[in-house]
Parts: structure tokens; C-alpha cells; sequence
């Protein structure tokens, strides 16, 4: 079947799906294949429970004429989606970076949702699946496109921006993420800069960060760029008037109150003000939107349980994530503070050296307690009073469970793996 024909039944149907546990009632069903499943054996499944065609890489018997074969599910997919963004002709905004891409999607999607039709990534599907699906939620009606990247190897972010084709990007920031697949921190750099390339060789706008010097330094020459900045005079220029409890920005002498806490914050609003200036948005439309948008999701997430105030932030971590982290909590005003710090995946040979970095930096810190999680950090085990090491989060639930915990300032922050948002449930 001719892609042509596949994208006439995709507008015919009610949409994608990938998983028969929640396929709309005639829908497309892509039966992809992983490391521990094969869509394709559940293609008779998925119009039992609704698909109205299947499209397949495998021979399913018995064979049905819903059945549609191709080479392979996945590429479809993506052709398919970068076949029906060419269709629908409308503006796309791409960001990735090492920290702070979903956080920044949202307030971006926060900003512009109230004055246009806007589609965003859900959640953050910004894999070489999750990019495809939300094209495909994309609609006549959509005015503007707003798609999360993510990576861990070089290739992906070049990857999904020939899917997406945007016409304008951002990179958050270059961080210590994901170093195990990139190789190095200037692996990471070569790696989310692919969007920079793509945006450049098609004439796209790049929204710079000009306070970032590596930022500045890999765009180079290139003049369309719409820049913000603290300090210099650029397109937008936002000031840091306070931090607590809650971050706020100062604009045009409009003062922004944010539901986000930590410096580190300032530039994903930043990044939202920025575009929504680019769309002709008044300060005004743009305070509205920022101050709108109250976080989820285990991210920067502020808690009042019983007398103790939470920050979590359990959604992911790494290195400079957790730098930063650490930095704004030491600012926080309370003689009795707790971190919760767990393992940080995906290192590859740094793993070492970074967890042993951050127990350094925990020994520096005055006025605080921590507690680390999780087998990484517990190789770093060392006899001090304000360090407490559990290899497993049993461990530390069993601890928990003997302790209490009031009227304390308290940071959760670990890899997603750790699942760290279950210290809840126990203070």
C-alpha cells in the first residue's frame, strides 16, 4: 500500500494506537515489536477490540483483509507521521536538552494554548515512537505543534527533527545526561545540537539562550535567532526578583509569580516568554500564561504534608541536574532540612565519579541531612553524622518507618528508576 493511500485511511480512522489495552473504537493499530513483545501477535486481538485496519511487518494467520503488510511497523509509523506534518503545513517548535525539556514544553504549551490550537507532546512520548504519535494528534484544526525531543545516542535528535521537520527549536542546556549512550559531555553537546544543524540547513529559528555560552558558542553565525537573557539586551530579558517560596520574574516591569521554585527555573520561562513574544503575545498574555501553570508529575513539585514541606522532584536526575538541585536547596530558609538523594542511571564509566561528586558536595553542605538510595551511592558509604547510605529503598523504607520526620524542608530527587516518590507514603 502507498503511503498516500495508508494516510487517507489514517484521516478515514479515529486515530493511532500502539497498544491493544486502549485502542479507540476504529482506529489505526501499529503493531510494533520490542525487546519483549511482538505487536503482531496481537493483530486478530486488536480488531477484536475495535482497530479498524492493522498494520503489520509479520504474516498473521489466519489472514484478514484489515491486515495491512509492510516491511517494517515502526518505519511506517514515522513515514507516516512525517507525511501528514507535510500534509498539515503547520509550524512546529522542537526542544531538547539535557534538563528541563518537559517542564519547559509545558510552559510553552501554558503560554500559547489560551490564544491558539495548540498540540503538545503528552507526558514525555519524545522517543522515536512517542514524536510519530503526537504528529498524528495533530489535526486540520492545529495551529501550532509543540514536540519534545529526547535522546540517549548520537543520530536520535537528527533523527525525529526529519520526522518532525520543525521550524523552530530550542535546547534547553547542555548537561551530564545520559553519558553512558553519548560517550562524553561533548558527546552530549554534538548529540541534542543535531537540532541546531537540522534548524540551520532549513532556513528554521533558533530560540538561544545568550546567557549560555555553550549555547552561543554552537550557533555561531547563524542570525535567525530569537534570543532572552538576564543580563544582556536581547529579544526578551527577564529578571530574578525572589525565590521563595515560589520563583518570580520580572518583565517589562511586570512582575511574573510563578508555581515553580529554583533558580535553574528562570530559563524554562524564559524560553515560554520568548516564544510567546515571537507569536506576538502583550506581557500581559505571557504573565497569564507562565503563572497558569502549576507543575505535575513529580517535577519541581511543591508538597505541604503534615508539618513538613516537600520538594519533589523524583521525575529524573543526573549530574547537573542534581547540582542544581542541591544549590537552590541550600537557599531554603529552615533549620531542619532533608535530602533524599538516589541512584543516577545511565552514567556508563562516570558512574563513579559522579556519585562520589555528590556525596562531596552533600559533605560541604551546612544545615542539611541526607539520606542516599540505592546501590550507586551506597559504594560511597562513608562514617559521617549528616550521611545516612541505604543500598536499597527497602532499606530506607524500613528506617522511615522508625522515624519521624516534622516541620522539616525536605528535597526527593533520583533517577526514575528509584521511584523515589514513594518516600511519600512514608513521612
Amino acid at each position: 500500500m502507498k503511503l498516500e493511500q495508508l494516510h487517507q485511511l489514517f484521516l478515514e480512522s479515529s486515530g493511532v494506537s500502539t497498544d491493544t489495552r486502549n485502542i479507540k473504537q476504529n482506529a489505526l493499530f501499529f503493531a510494533l515489536k520490542g525487546v519483549n513483545f511482538n505487536g503482531n501477535t496481537f493483530a486478530h486481538q486488536a480488531l477484536e477490540s475495535g482497530a479498524k485496519y492493522v498494520v503489520i511487518d509479520e504474516v498473521v494467520s489466519p489472514a484478514n483483509e484489515r491486515f495491512i503488510l509492510v516491511d517494517n511497523v515502526l518505519e511506517t509509523l514515522q513515514a507516516l507521521a512525517n507525511f501528514h506534518r507535510k500534509h498539515l503545513g503547520l509550524p512546529i517548535i522542537a526542544l531538547t536538552g539535557s534538563n528541563g525539556k518537559t517542564t519547559t514544553k509545558e510552559l510553552i504549551h501554558a503560554v500559547l494554548k489560551p490564544h491558539f490550537k495548540t498540540v503538545a507532546t503528552v507526558g514525555n512520548l519524545n522517543n522515536h515512537i512517542g514524536v510519530p504519535l503526537t504528529l498524528l494528534s495533530m489535526t486540520v484544526a492545529t495551529e501550532i505543534g509543540i514536540v519534545e525531543m529526547g535522546a540517549n545516542h548520537a543520530k536520535e535528535i537528527a533523527m525525529l527533527c526529519e520526522i518532525a521537520q520543525p521550524n523552530i527549536g530550542y535546547i534547553t542546556n547542555f548537561g551530564k545526561a545520559h553519558l553512558e549512550g553519548f560517550g562524553s559531555e561533548q558527546g552530549v553537546v554534538k548529540a541534542k545540537s543535531e537540532l541546531y544543524d537540522y534548524l540551520k540547513a532549513n532556513s528554521g529559528i533558533i530560540i538561544l539562550n545568550s546567557d549560555d555560552p555553550k549555547q552561543v558558542a554552537q550557533v555561531g553565525a547563524y542570525d535567525r535567532i530569537y534570543t532572552f537573557s538576564e543580563a544582556l539586551e536581547t529579544a526578551v530579558n527577564v529578571k530574578l526578583t525572589a525565590t521563595q517560596p515560589f520563583l518570580s520574574l520580572a518583565l517589562q516591569n511586570i512582575t511574573i509569580n510563578t508555581n515553580l521554585v529554583g533558580n535553574y527555573n528562570v530559563y524554562n520561562c524564559a524560553a515560554a516568554l520568548a516564544i510567546g513574544t515571537h507569536y506576538k503575545l502583550t506581557p500581559l498574555q505571557l504573565k497569564e500564561g507562565i503563572e497558569a501553570y502549576v507543575p505535575a508529575n513529580n517535577r519541581s513539585q511543591i508538597i505541604k504534608q503534615n508539618t513538613n514541606e516537600i520538594l519533589l522532584d523524583a521525575y529524573n536526575a543526573n549530574p547537573s541536574s542534581m547540582e542544581v538541585a542541591l544549590d537552590n536547596f541550600k537557599s531554603i530558609q529552615n533549620s531542619h532540612k532533608l535530602a533524599v538523594l538516589g541512584d543516577m542511571f545511565e552514567l556508563g564509566t562516570t558512574s563513579v565519579k559522579e556519585h562520589l561528586e555528590v556525596v562531596n558536595q552533600a559533605m560541604l553542605t551546612k544545615g542539611c541531612i541526607f539520606y542516599f538510595v540505592g546501590s550507586h551511592f551506597f559504594e560511597h558509604k562513608t562514617d559521617h553524622p549528616k550521611l545516612q547510605f541505604f543500598k536499597t529503598f527497602d532499606d530506607l523504607q524500613l528506617h522511615l518507618e522508625q522515624s519521624t520526620i516534622s516541620n522539616t524542608s525536605i528535597l526527593i530527587k533520583g533517577s526514575r528508576g528509584m521511584a523515589l516518590e514513594r518516600v511519600l507514603e512514608l513521612i
